[in-house]
């Protein structure tokens, strides 16, 4: 019966799927009802500008506007770590596009009509355009009340600069490793912020209540972080607060924060209560709100001459924006993991979180670790040039493995998956072997890049997750949890790890999809590739909970003791005389005697978890413990290149991940496929143009160059499986970490192609070209 009902680590279609193919699921921008108003945003053309005056008598007066407001209407700052964000642009504006007002008004069209009506007039100031400018002597200092910013103890801006947060690693001597280095290798790389591409713009429906409570629905990641800022930053007590969250249209960490929730709360306390819908336009959700972040990096590598890396010294600059965001914890995450997944026993890592009038930005897919693996795996791929070794053999040799200490000094425990066997499994499926640069004829070259990666979640040592389990009449379960539906088959993972734990059909389980605080246990967020792994782990102990509630009331029915009973199959039984039992539909509400009477009452399974023995970061080493798991995987990219012209066309990607057990091998191979797809898009096409005034000038999907369907190369997909002891069912997290080699494996491979280094993203026909002749280092 186990073997019929089993649903961990088999392939399943996603429970979500049917109300998404048939068009029912809904989003927030499918949500009338009577009584609800729109709202219109004013942005600015300008990146850095004074504000001189905004005119909103003509608005004011226009058909169906209720009301028109100002940054200076809402003297408040938001912001997730460090307060810095005005809901709307106070005295000055800070980034293209960045709102300066908002209108409310009956109907979507008589507000446009009303923003359209607002005037205001800029005093135009000289923009910061990159970190390396934000932080020279006579730059502009963008945020000058830093000093007064509410922020938490990990972060740590430095008022008078435009430095939001430094994070700084120290670890062993390296000074020392340089000077008995063979090799030395400095490598600089960058790469400029952009959009996350999202299907659906994020948008958000806020009201206020006659009784003074709020009620917002967002397309939100994270409902209970919205529900704790707003009541932080407007004094609303957090009970008063109901967060919903319907299913979200791709989130790949954009909504992860607090995005237009204050605003639209705002607006409705503009409107005397009355709900108000806040829905990004396209080109206002990838330049207004924030997107991915931007970096300039600088790589050094010590080294002995057979290839044994003896130190690191890196600079990672990140890209903030204008605003902080998830920005200062980004550049956090990455000095925590600085060195890649290798062993090295000194390293010194500064990771700046830079302020520039630039959109701002907030967490990307990977967290920081896209970013600092597509510079570290450059500057190996430099070192073994230098080197005259394979980057392969380079990768074995310097794998990092268990027993060994990340930068931050932590112990890689015997849960540490297999780097070793990911790298060999890569380079085999690519044909490395076969050759890594190869004459195919009519000028043309086929090339490979490898790269390595790792990733743990970064959140707070607190982060946790709750679940409850019920049941109903017909003896299914109800699983309730606070993760959100965000399309990465997390609902599915959940659905199956109840269906193993219950041992019932995964027919018999309903996960609840539409989420609302007041009704669902808290969960950290839907973010860091953490929610089947810390979920799973409370979904588990619900059903142990549930399992245990049930056999108590059997056992009273069953004359028996509880411990004799077993669950399974829909009924709790005696397991060595099977026909001595009761079908869970009998005692999961109570069991009923034939003369009326009854006992156990309903099943109301809790689970929690907790990020077990975590720390905080030492401010001057960097030194503590703060990584739950760490997932490691290596990728690998083939491309076609015509030496002519410098085009390229990427002919297959391979990617070997080690993710513990596979929960669901089909949703696995999808969402690497998917996360390979996107960050080709994010190394070969994507990114912010910005002229020298500090305009975004691809600001629409007309002109930022997103992968089309068609586009995609062959993939060649394959897993390690070095259980998690600690995770449910062994498995770990792997939502993000598809995305992090590929950069850097498809800049080492149009690299090799052409005999130059090509160390800024994104890698197009024209940059390649334009290498080639020598016009661009």
């Amino acid at each position: 019966m186990e073997d019929i009902l089993r649903s961990v680590g088999e392939s399943m279609a996603r429970i979500e799927s049917a109300e998404k193919v048939t068009g029912r699921a809904r989003y927030v921008n499918d949500i009338y009802f009577p009584g609800l108003l729109h709202a219109a945003l004013v942005t600015s053309p300008h990146a850095h500008a004074r504000i001189v005056s905004i005119d909103t008598s003509k608005a004011r007066n226009a058909d169906g506007v209720l009301a028109v407001v100002t940054g200076e209407d809402f003297p408040w700052n938001l912001g997730i770590y460090l307060g810095d964000k005005p809901p709307l642009a106070r005295g000055v504006v800070r980034h293209f596009y960045e709102p300066v007002a908002a209108v409310v008004a009956e109907n979507e069209a008589a507000a446009a009509t009303g923003a359209a009506l607002v005037d205001v007039k800029y005093e135009p100031m000289r923009p910061v355009l990159s970190p390396k400018d934000a932080l020279k002597p006579d730059a502009p200092i963008l945020h000058e009340d830093m000093a007064s910013y509410r922020h938490i103890p990990a972060i740590m801006p430095e008022p008078g600069t435009n430095v939001a947060n430094r994070t700084k690693i120290r670890k062993g001597d390296v000074e020392r490793a340089f000077r008995e280095a063979d090799t030395v290798v400095e490598v600089d790389v960058s790469f400029p912020p952009g959009d996350h591409g999202a299907m659906e713009p994020r948008g958000s429906i806020a009201e206020i209540r006659p009784d003074g409570s709020v009620v917002i629905i967002s397309s939100t990641q994270a409902p209970f972080v919205v529900r704790s800022l707003l009541a932080i930053g407007f004094g609303i007590p957090i009970g008063k607060i109901a967060v919903i969250a319907p299913y979200l249209g791709g989130g790949f960490g954009g909504k992860a924060g607090i995005q237009l929730e204050g605003l639209a709360y705002l607006l409705s306390k503009s409107a005397g209560g009355r709900p108000v819908k806040l829905v990004n336009g396209r080109e206002e959700d990838m330049t207004s709100s924030p997107g991915h972040i931007g970096l300039d990096a600088t790589i050094k590598i010590a080294a002995t001459k057979d290839g044994q890396i003896l130190g690191m010294d890196l600079l990672f600059l990140f890209d903030s924006g204008g605003y902080a965001d998830y920005a200062v914890n980004i550049s956090r995450a990455a000095a925590i993991s600085c060195t890649g997944p290798y062993k090295v026993d000194n390293v010194r890592c500064d990771s700046l979180c830079v302020y520039t009038n630039h959109p701002f930005a907030t967490a990307y897919r990977g967290f920081g670790h896209i970013e600092l693996a597509t510079a570290v795996e450059r500057a190996l791929d430099v070192l073994a040039e230098k080197l005259a070794m394979d980057p392969v053999e380079l990768r074995l040799k310097n794998a990092i493995k268990a027993g060994d200490t990340t930068p931050t000094g932590s112990v890689l425990d015997l849960n540490t998956g297999d780097l070793r066997r990911c790298i060999s499994k890569t380079a085999e499926m690519i044909k490395w072997s076969e050759g890594d640069r190869i004459k195919t004829g009519n000028g043309k070259v086929r090339a490979k890049g490898i790269a390595c990666l790792w990733k743990s979640p970064a959140m707070p040592t607190s982060a946790d997750a709750g679940a409850i389990v019920t049941f109903n009449e017909d003896g299914s379960a109800n699983v309730i949890t606070g993760a959100v539906e965000i399309g990465s088959g997390a609902m599915t993972a959940i659905a199956q790890i109840a269906a193993e734990r219950l041992k019932l059909g995964l027919d018999k389980i309903h996960v609840v999809t539409e989420l609302d605080t007041r009704r669902h246990p808290h969960d950290w967020a839907t973010a860091a590739s953490r929610t089947t792994f810390m979920v799973g782990k409370a979904v588990i102990e619900a059903c142990d909970d549930a399992i245990n509630q049930m056999k108590q009331t059997a056992a009273q029915v069953l004359h028996c003791l509880p411990e004799e009973l077993e669950v399974s199959g829909g009924r709790v039984f005696l397991p060595d005389e099977p026909e001595i039992g009761l079908e869970l539909s009998k005692v999961a509400l109570g069991y009923v005697y034939e003369n009326g009477h009854a006992v156990g009452g309903q099943v109301i399974g809790r689970g929690r978890y907790i990020a077990r023995r975590l720390t905080e970061i030492d401010p001057e080493t960097g030194q503590g413990h703060p990584a739950l798991e760490w997932t490691f995987g290596a990728q690998a990219v083939e491309v076609e290149l015509d030496l002519r012209d410098g085009s390229f066309e990427v002919i297959s990607a391979a990617s070997v991940l080690d993710v513990g057990k596979l929960i669901n091998p089909a949703i696995a191979r999808g969402q690497l496929a998917g996360a390979i797809q996107m960050a080709l898009g994010f190394a070969t096409s994507e990114g912010f143009f910005f002229n020298d005034r500090g305009q975004v000038v691809n600001g629409s999907l007309r002109t930022y160059k997103l992968p089309r369907i068609g586009s995609d190369p062959k993939y060649y997909i394959d897993f390690v499986e070095t259980p998690q002891k600690d995770g449910p069912y062994g498995m770990r997290g792997m939502g993000e970490q598809g995305v992090i080699g590929i950069p850097a494996a498809l800049a080492n491979a149009v690299s090799r192609a052409i005999g130059r280094p090509i160390n800024k993203l994104p890698v197009t026909a024209e940059r390649t070209w334009r290498v080639m002749r020598g016009e661009e280092a």
